[in-house]
């Protein structure tokens, strides 16, 4: 809706606003194709959590799989970890 308000001389002018440029979160998107989608298809895993760590590399050979890596990575716990009296 048209405001009218002094510009920078004093005048009055008429002002439109300018459109959003952003998009409409709720408008529908026909470019958007979810007719293959599964609802909640990694629900259960997100509940359960997880969390992805990167490897350098050079560690590839030595942790082949998540196994050895959380063997690996219990092992060094037990090591720094204080023991209770």
């Amino acid at each position: 809706m048209p405001s009218v308000r002094p510009d920078r001389h004093g005048a009055l002018r008429y002002y439109v606003p300018k459109k959003s440029t952003k998009l409409d979160p709720l408008r529908e998107r026909p470019d958007l194709d979810f007719s293959k989608g599964v609802r909640g298809k990694y629900y259960q895993r997100m509940q359960e959590g997880t969390n992805i760590v990167l490897l350098a590399p050079d560690l590839m050979d030595a942790f082949p799989d998540s196994d050895a890596v959380n063997d690996a990575l219990r092992k060094y716990q037990a090591l720094t970890t204080p023991k209770r009296a």
